[in-house]
């Protein structure tokens, strides 16, 4: 739907970029004209990932938790060649009960996702209002910025505090040319993230009871389908673009529908008991061990 020349010209740093949205989006920069930079926290992913794009991509190994280590990285990048824009695609996140949370378990989803987007957004700020260039920042959401959500709730609590952070820079920026919007998908089939996430078929241990519709099943929402890769991938283009330099500070949702006809996304999971929720831990466990040992095999 784009031209391939679209964004000639333009640099663009995705953080988790490695996987998932964030390689999905890159690709799509990429396929536009773009140049690409991944930051993450696995060498051989981010090198697997940065070889798959050519030579448009290269990598950095980088914990945006880290606020020095971010600031260093942005040198770094500035002094190859000028950014012109941002992804914020590191996430961190698994359904739990809120009492059964550790204060490390909710560090471990708040501060990659609610820190680590401000730090890099205020790294690479800086980088543009000194050199009084513009930028874009396109940052990964989700519905639960308006709503909340049971069951995710540090993660509800970081993306509601970065939607924050895009309506507060949008304004306080704007004078600089710095635009930041973004996206606030439905359930989109990626890997690792689909297993921490769907309580799977069966997680009532009793048969008899109703069943539970989850985040990722598609009855929950009204266009029947699961929203994809390049439908997210094609709207971050979009919003990196010069398309749309007057839009910033908004965050667009696309879910099919699914915030509007029903209540927050894992409401239905109250249903479940002590011990499906053990049983979705372990299936979670599982899913963590199996991706953590693909990967050290690739």
């Amino acid at each position: 739907m784009f031209t391939p020349h679209l964004l000639d010209g333009s640099r663009v740093l995705v953080t988790g970029g490695g996987s998932g949205l964030g390689l999905a989006i890159a690709s799509a920069l990429v396929a536009q004209g773009a140049s690409v930079l991944l930051w993450g926290r696995r060498p051989g992913v981010l090198a697997a990932a940065a070889s798959s794009l050519g030579d448009a991509a290269g990598f950095d190994v980088v914990d945006v938790r880290d606020a020095d280590a971010v600031d260093e990285a942005a040198e770094r990048a500035f002094d190859d060649a000028p950014l012109t824009g941002l992804v914020n695609s590191a996430a961190a996140n698994f359904i739990a009960p809120t009492e059964s949370l550790s204060a490390r378990a909710y560090r471990a989803v708040a501060s990659t996702v609610m820190d680590g987007s401000f730090h890099v957004t205020h790294a690479l700020g800086k980088q543009w209002i000194a050199a009084g260039s513009p930028g874009s920042v396109v940052s990964l959401l989700t519905t639960w910025v308006d709503t909340g959500s049971a069951f995710v709730v540090p993660s509800a609590m970081a993306k509601a505090a970065v939607n924050a952070m895009t309506m507060s820079l949008a304004v306080e920026w704007a004078r600089y040319g710095i635009r930041l919007n973004a996206i606030a998908p439905g359930p989109i089939p990626t890997e690792f993230a689909w297993d921490v996430l769907d309580p799977g078929a069966g997680a009532r241990e009793d048969s008899s009871a109703p069943d539970v519709i989850g985040a990722t099943d598609p009855r929950g929402i009204p266009a029947g389908r699961h929203g994809t890769l390049q439908e997210v991938a094609n709207l971050a283009v979009f919003l990196l673009s010069g398309a749309c330099d007057y839009l910033t500070g908004e965050t667009i949702a696309m879910d099919g529908g699914q915030r509007l006809a029903g209540p927050a996304t894992f409401a239905g999971l109250t249903a479940l008991r002590p011990a499906d929720w053990a049983a979705i831990r372990e299936r979670g466990l599982a899913a963590a061990a199996a991706t953590k040992a693909a990967q050290q095999e690739g």
